[in-house]
Parts: structure tokens; C-alpha cells; sequence
């Protein structure tokens, strides 16, 4: 594949279309620079050997044409110096000349076509990759807040989930609490029976030592005073 039709190739290559098929656009863009700046360089040395074809080209018809006047002077002056035989030699050097300046103009059309072409290829790789160069941070920044979002998407699914947990934390302690009161009820109705007789005889034989003491202290006082 020649230079020019690859890199026709490259001039219709569409980064929009490129950068939505990416799963991670800051890589691909990325990475699409780093593509663009690698041919950009093959562009300009294929471009700087078009032109120089291209002035060569124009050089050489150059010469030619001035080959063609020369020659014509010549056939003018021998005309006027009445030698006619030189003036037809200097006559067919032109007429030969001639047909060499048509195959020169041809190829110098040639290399102008070629140069207009790489010329256009160069503009159009500098151009994107300026784009993708100004675009390449906003890009970036969007696909940060993206994946932030993303995170917080998930955070809030986890946190969704948490609120089940805690309901089902919730049902487990009422569990928990109601088997503890029927254990308690239990180990009331497994108990021993009260003797309430027992406890009201306790009542009358208990001496309330308190008043009785008090009362001895008082009655010491008493006879100290006396």
C-alpha cells in the first residue's frame, strides 16, 4: 500500500466513531494520540520527499523551457547572419525539446497532484490531533465524574441492602426477646410455691430492735441528767 493511500486512509478515520466504541475513553484517546503523532511523523518525511519531488519536477521543465528559448535565440541569430542550415540545427534542438518539456509538464503536474495531496493529508492529522488535544482533558474529567457516579450507584445499592439487614437484625432481637420472656415465665411457673402462712407468723415474731434500743438509749440519758 503506498504512502498516499494509506494515509487517505487516515484523512476519513472517524475519532468520534472510534472513541464511543472504547470501553475505557481515556485510554483509547490516549492511545489514539499516541497513534496520530507516530503517522504525523511518517507524514511529514513522506510530505518533505513529495515536495522536494515536486520542486525537482519544476526545475528540470524549467530548464527545459529555457533550453527551448535559448535555442530559439540561436536560430534567430544565425537567421540574421544569413546561415540558415545553422538556424534549422538550432530549430530541431528546439522542436526536441519540445516534446521532452510535454513528458516534463506532465510529471510536474504529477508531483504537484502528490504534494497538494500529502499537504492535505499533513493539515488534516495536525488538525486532529489539536482536537483531540483540546478535548482530551474535558474527556478525562467527564469520564471521572462518570466512574464516580457509577461508585455512588453501587454505594447506594449496598446501602439498600444494609436496610434489609437491619430489618431482618430487627426481627431476629424481637425473636430473641420474646424467647427470653416465655424463659422467664418458664422459670416463674417452675418455682417452688409460697408459703404465705410461714410469711405472715415471721411478721409477728420479728422484733423491731431499732425502737427497743433507742428506747434503753434514752432512758440512760435520763438518769445521767438526774
Amino acid at each position: 500500500m503506498s504512502i498516499i493511500t494509506r494515509f487517505k486512509d487516515i484523512m476519513a478515520a472517524n475519532i468520534n466513531a472510534l472513541l464511543d466504541k472504547a470501553e475505557n475513553p481515556e485510554k483509547m484517546i490516549d492511545q489514539y494520540l499516541r497513534n496520530l503523532n507516530k503517522d504525523l511523523g511518517k507524514v511529514k518525511s513522506e510530505t518533505a520527499s513529495v515536495m522536494a519531488e515536486e520542486q525537482r519536477a519544476k526545475r528540470v521543465l524549467t530548464e527545459c523551457q529555457e533550453e527551448m528559448e535559448k535555442m530559439e535565440r540561436y536560430a534567430i541569430k544565425a537567421v540574421e547572419a544569413g546561415n540558415d542550415s545553422d538556424a534549422r540545427r538550432f530549430l530541431e534542438k528546439k522542436a526536441a525539446l519540445a516534446a521532452k518539456e510535454t513528458e516534463l509538464q506532465t510529471s510536474y503536474q504529477l508531483a504537484q497532484t502528490n504534494s497538494s495531496q500529502m499537504k492535505q493529508m499533513h493539515d488534516k492529522l495536525v488538525s486532529d490531533i489539536g482536537e483531540l488535544e483540546a478535548r482530551r482533558n474535558l474527556l478525562k474529567a467527564k469520564w471521572s465524574v462518570a466512574k464516580t457516579q457509577e461508585r455512588m450507584n453501587q454505594l447506594g445499592a449496598s446501602a439498600a441492602h444494609s436496610g434489609q439487614s437491619i430489618s431482618a437484625f430487627d426481627r431476629m432481637e424481637e425473636k430473641v426477646n420474646r424467647a427470653l420472656d416465655e424463659a422467664k415465665a418458664m422459670s416463674e411457673l417452675n418455682a417452688d410455691p409460697q408459703d404465705e402462712l410461714a410469711g405472715l407468723t415471721a411478721k409477728y415474731d420479728k422484733k423491731n430492735n431499732d425502737i427497743e434500743d433507742e428506747l434503753a438509749a434514752l432512758k440512760a440519758k435520763m438518769k445521767n441528767n438526774q
